[in-house]
């Protein structure tokens, strides 16, 4: 029997093992593995005459450290908690069990616990960087790995911030692997000295890094084009270019389209569509648009829109009709950003507003900005300015202000809500559960295990470097130490219902995935519901679509634990 053991992940060992069993022992379908060494080791797999094969993919620790023995299960089949063969059936409610815990203790890298826990590290109490719990009734929040480390001096409910001398604990078999961690160093290190360069640039000039906004746009194209002001020393500059040309930027698209300063309005528009941020904008189907904060704190839930504002950019169309042949769209980060303006705008070098933006789709299939409202609430009653398309010099500077406020919005929302949030945090509860819930006998588990693979250890690198307070979210997005509770505002559906419920698209059985995208040059979506259909497509053509459909129905009890603990 050849057990491929990979050790260090720098050497891979294969070594042949006999043993004998019992002529009617039937078919192996799990076995135990100890480690007697002092090191641990990744065990690849273990293969019985390429017949049977046990895809371990996991690393095994020494007896000195976990005395318990693993525990691995043939992939050759998939079992349902109630077609478990007997002699499997203690041997999966133990490994389940290994995995849980018991809630309590310091967990150390060489633990494979899966638990649950609050963001409760996001601040410094002990430094005076007070930043609330995620998590709970005041601030819902999906749940993290538990960690069990050791609570702060000044709040006994707050763990301190993660760092590298008190890493965030991921179970051992989520941590990268070592070819993950060069590629991870590379990036890491590029970006300091991409950083390190205008740094370089300005004791050289002994000037402002960027003088002008072409100084900015030369960093996209060829760094080595950069003019430097002033005379510069030889041997700077020597330095610089030698660097220079090693971290080049890659040329933006977007540069391309752009010869000023300022983003065009069809651009903008464009953006909306086919930017960082294409899943925000939504179809107007109400106009004035109404929000759903409480009006006694916020003031009039309805927009200070009014049909005069835009009468003249619709193409002649009254409101209604505009809005009957869906031509109206909206950029709407009112109800996200208006709690939150008032301590925004305490905050040094900080201003806000809690935008609305309203569309005009073209007959040229163009997305143009034709409104906007500025709310904001440090005033009594709140005050909510709209801005309208330029006539003039002082109206076409307050329009691209107003521009740049929305762009600001648009990038925390996609980075806070969509990326973040949506993509990363709400993963993590469910790749708990499973591993708490489902053996990796279970179909289900097969299924997903794939798609789980980093996301707790790049979520645990997020609270260290970009969550924490005065970390890069907080020093660089406009809502500052106020940022993570933007995405709290959202957590209060796979994509074809998310466009539906956002009116970019409408049922239609004519189509392959389904749907009639209202707006034809929308990438995002177009590219999404390719994407999407396939893989609909390859679980619906796999075996497995037999036990989604009892997993729906929930028969299964295992899969009733781990939707119960994903809720709470």
């Amino acid at each position: 029997m050849p057990i491929k053991i990979n050790i260090a992940l720098t050497k891979t060992s294969t070594y042949q093992v006999k043993f004998l069993v019992d002529s009617n022992f039937g078919m192996p379908g799990a076995t135990t593995v100890s480690n007697r060494d002092q090191s641990e080791f990744y065990l690849d797999s273990i293969n019985i005459k390429g017949v049977i094969n046990f895809a371990c993919n996991s690393w095994v620790q020494p007896e000195c450290k976990n005395p318990a023995k693993r525990i691995f299960f043939s992939t050759n089949k998939a079992y349902l908690p109630s077609e478990t063969p007997a002699g499997r059936k203690e041997l999966r409610k133990m490994e389940l069990i290994q995995q849980k815990g018991d809630g309590t203790g310091f967990r150390k890298p060489s633990d494979r616990i899966y638990d649950y826990d609050t963001y409760n590290d996001i601040g410094n109490p002990d430094l005076g960087y007070i930043r609330p719990i995620l998590g709970g009734n005041k601030h819902p929040y999906p749940r993290r790995c538990r960690t069990g480390r050791p609570r702060t001096k000044t709040d006994e409910n707050l763990e301190p911030p993660v760092n590298e001398f008190l890493m965030a604990y991921v179970p051992r078999d989520e941590e990268f692997e070592e070819s993950k961690i060069e590629a991870l160093d590379l990036g890491k290190l590029k970006a300091i000295l991409r950083h390190i360069i205008p740094t370089l640039t300005t004791v050289a000039r002994n000037t402002d890094v960027f003088e002008v906004y072409s100084d900015i746009r030369d960093l996209y194209r060829d760094m080595s084009s950069v003019k430097m002001k002033t005379k510069m020393n030889p041997a700077w500059a020597n330095i610089l270019n030698k660097v220079q040309e090693f971290l080049k930027f890659d040329p933006a698209k977007l540069d391309a389209r752009i010869t000023s300063s300022c983003l065009p309005d069809d651009e903008f528009g464009r953006q909306a569509l086919a930017g960082i941020n294409p899943l925000s904008i939504e179809r107007l189907t109400t106009f004035p648009p109404v929000g759903k904060l409480n009006a006694s704190t916020y003031g009039p839930q309805e927009s200070a829109f009014k049909e005069e504002h835009i009468i003249g950019h619709v193409n002649g169309m009254s409101m209604q009709q505009a809005l009957e042949e869906n031509k109206m769209f909206i950029l709407d980060y009112h109800d996200i950003f208006l709690p939150l303006i008032n301590q925004i705008n305490a905050m040094d070098n900080r201003k806000a507003y809690a935008t609305r933006t309203i569309f005009f789709l073209t007959s040229l299939g163009i997305l143009k900005p034709i409104e906007r409202s500025l709310p904001q609430t440090n005033s009594d009653p709140p005050s909510k300015q709209v801005l309208t398309p330029p006539v003039d010099a002082t109206t076409s500077w307050l329009w691209e202000l107003g521009k740049a406020h929305v762009c600001s919005n648009d990038s925390s929302v996609h980075r806070l809500i969509h990326h973040w949030l949506r993509s990363h945090a709400c993963m993590e509860p469910f790749i708990i559960a499973t591993h708490r819930q489902l053996s990796a006998m279970h179909p289900i588990y097969r299924l997903l295990k794939p798609h789980m693979r980093y996301t707790m250890k790049i979520n645990a690198l997020a609270r260290q470097f970009p969550m924490n307070s005065e970390g890069i979210i907080e020093s660089t997005f406009t809502a500052g130490k106020h940022s993570m509770e933007i995405s709290c505002a959202a957590y209060l559906e796979g994509l074809p219902a998310d466009l539906i419920r956002r009116g970019m698209a409408i049922p239609d059985p004519s189509q392959v995935h389904g749907l009639r995208l209202l707006i034809k040059d929308y990438p995002y979506a177009t590219d999404g519901l390719l994407i999407w259909t396939a893989i609909e497509r390859l679980v619906q053509s796999s075996s497995i679509i037999t036990v989604l459909m009892c997993w729906c129905q929930f028969r299964h009890q295992r899969v009733n634990g781990s939707s119960v603990e994903i809720q709470v």
